[in-house]
């Protein structure tokens, strides 16, 4: 008796897909039990579009003339509007001339500046779908995504952009059940690594992928509703000063209150020694105009009508150096409030790491080798295929493997594929039959699910615990087996390829000079929490990562969850609103705080945070929302700068 038969047998452990589940009202889960074959009549389309409006995110444009005139306000520009009325009062119309063109120099600046904040917006339409393919009627059409309600009885299939919140009813365009998974690309949205699987009554979000299967969905949330939708939202509400703003406007203020002080007791001083000392025939209006005219000189002499120049000036040198570095500054101020920033929140998938899977330490069956495992699993690979892990799995067997090394193509020298059986969901394995030239022999090799794997080869306890400790890490396993020799249907374990999306090289250093400089570094992401830790451990972070329900617990008060937020390592399962509220309870508590991020998940808190860092290969979204754009890998420009 074998010692698998005699130990008890070794389930694998389920690790649940932790997501963020939207609460939908009664009132609108009425509307949602649509005949899926059958759709809305256009009557019922019409009452719901009529009573939802479009699915479209709607921008409230504001009038560009008063837009511009709100930047005649503030502390220094006040003083210097009183300047400008006094000199036309007192005909001095060159100092009028020249304090009214720096008036305008200075609130064309302020409205250039801002008037890029809106493209965040923009570049979140941009990733909607244009049309879908709905029932309506009982017949099947394709219509434009923006007429979409809640109730309508969409298709989504590979490749489709999902055009609206919608939950997976479980069937097929015939009205058939399904019996694969769709995947899932929700990375932009969410941070996740990986494609999703998800089934029936689970959500799809709009603006995300599909990357495999086909399944009807009824439309649960458009416009501003949807996931998306509701990141723009935030991005939309947020228009605040920044601090170093905060600290001129506070000098502003200051030199305001002094300036009227003054020119109120010298006016009044210069009226009575006027009255006093006048001639009899000299006009009152004279000597008042006189008097003002004194004042004016000594208002403007205390305005520091030169400082936004100088400021300007001076962060626009700092911005030209860093743009050597191939860091770009979007908002000049940012430069300097860069400096103050005290806590760095910094999103994971694509920004503290690669975004992309690597091949990391495997479990191995005794007698083989790294290079054997990628070996065989090279021979199993589908040549071409663009899925995350054929490709992680194929760099991998090249960069190892000595043999493979100079391939021009998927022919390996000595072995003839002579069949092969691509990905199937159903099987969840791929598979080879390979002849070896040399000896003549044919062989079978098969790469798959681990739990696929370890039954084909008749169950193997060590490698399924072996599953679950990585599991248990985050990592992605994946089974290769191979056949006896004489065998085609008699199979062994070689072992388990592991997989993970790691660090970027420079990432733990740059943490590390961060804590050398008195900045923390936080990882806010919307992986999962294992993944997370896991991380958070290879980058020297302590691993102190709470779960999204963090944030949100009605039960605790503001100033807990704050110190929740100053106390923690990081965030997981976080959704872009859970990003931006970590962002403002930070601040709330006078924390300067920069934020990271790529994603149209992360845009919402980069607008938030004093300092937007948007990292490379980042998205238009991120990119239109952040205060600074990185066109170099890594984070380490960041200290370097």
């Amino acid at each position: 008796m074998s010692a698998n038969d005699e130990k008890p047998k070794v389930e694998f452990e389920e690790h649940e897909h932790h997501e963020h589940k939207d609460d939908i009202p009664p009132e609108l889960e009425a509307l949602l039990h649509t005949e899926p074959l059958h759709g809305l009549t256009d009557a019922e389309h019409a009452e719901r579009l009529e009573k939802f409006g479009f699915n479209e995110i709607s921008e409230k444009k504001r009038n560009p003339f008063l837009h511009f005139l709100s930047f005649f306000t503030g502390s220094i520009a006040y003083l210097i509007e009183i300047s400008f009325i006094l000199t036309a009062i007192v005909q001095d119309w060159v100092n009028f001339g020249i304090i009214g063109a720096l008036l305008l120099i200075n609130a064309f600046i302020g409205w250039f500046e801002e008037a890029k904040a809106g493209a965040a917006i923009d570049a979140l339409k941009n990733t909607l779908a244009l049309k879908s393919r709905v029932w309506r009627n009982g017949k099947l059409v394709e219509v434009d995504s923006k007429t979409l309600v809640p109730g309508d009885v969409i298709v989504v299939r590979l490749g489709d952009i999902v055009p609206a919140d919608a939950r997976l009813l479980g069937i097929g365009v015939d009205g058939s059940a399904t019996e694969v998974d769709l995947l899932i690309d929700q990375a932009g949205l969410t941070g996740e690594s990986l494609p999703v699987s998800k089934n029936k009554d689970d959500t799809i979000y709009s603006s995300s992928i599909v990357k495999q299967g086909q399944m009807m969905a009824v439309v649960t949330k458009t416009a501003e509703n949807t996931f998306v939708g509701r990141a723009a939202n935030l991005i939309a509400i947020t228009n605040e000063q920044g601090h170093f703003q905060k600290i001129i406007n506070s000098i502003g203020n200051f030199l305001v209150v002094t300036t009227v002080v003054m020119v109120v007791i010298i006016l009044i001083y210069l009226l009575v020694y006027k009255f006093k000392n006048r001639k009899d025939e000299e006009k009152t209006s004279k000597i008042v105009l006189d008097a003002l005219r004194d004042v004016v000189v000594l208002t403007v002499a205390a305005i520091p009508v030169g400082l936004p120049t100088v400021l300007s000036v001076t962060m626009a040198v700092g911005s030209s150096q860093l743009a050597k570095k191939q860091v770009i500054v979007k908002r000049l101020t940012a430069v300097e409030e860069m400096a103050s920033v005290s806590i760095l929140c910094s999103d994971k998938t694509g920004t503290l790491t690669l975004n992309k899977l690597t091949f990391d330490e495997p479990y191995l069956k005794p007698g083989y080798t790294k290079e054997d495992l990628l070996f065989y699993s090279y021979l199993s690979a589908e040549p071409g295929a663009k899925d995350p892990i054929e490709l992680a799995v194929r760099t991998a067997s090249v960069a190892f493997v000595p043999i493979l090394k100079e391939l021009s193509d998927h022919t390996v020298p000595g072995y003839k594929i002579t069949s092969f059986l691509p990905f199937n969901p159903s099987t969840k394995m791929t598979q080879a039959t390979v002849l070896n030239q040399e000896t003549g022999q044919s062989f079978r090799v098969s790469k798959g699910a681990p739990q696929v794997i370890v039954k084909l080869v008749g169950g193997d306890n060590e490698a399924t615990e072996a599953v679950n400790d990585l599991a248990r890490r985050g990592l992605r396993a994946l089974g290769v087996a191979v056949t006896k020799p004489d065998s085609l249907d008699d199979w062994m374990l070689v072992g388990m390829i592991s997989l993970l999306d790691p660090p970027r090289p420079d990432s733990a250093e740059t943490i590390a000079k961060c804590h050398e400089m008195g900045v923390t570094v936080k990882m806010v992401t919307g992986d999962q929490l294992i993944i997370a830790k896991e991380v958070a451990h290879r980058l020297g972070m302590q691993r102190a990562i709470l779960d999204a329900s963090k944030l949100v617990d009605p039960d605790v008060s503001e100033e807990k969850l704050t110190d929740r937020c100053v106390h923690a390592d990081g965030f997981a399962q976080v959704i872009p609103e859970h990003k931006y509220r970590v962002v403002e309870l930070m601040q709330n508590r006078g924390i300067i705080v920069g934020m990271t991020g790529d994603g149209v998940n992360d845009a919402p808190a980069l607008k938030k945070a004093n300092v937007g860092i948007a990292v490379h290969d980042c998205t238009d979204a991120a990119r239109a929302a952040a205060d600074i754009v990185l066109l170099a890998p890594g984070l380490s420009t960041i200290i370097d700068g």
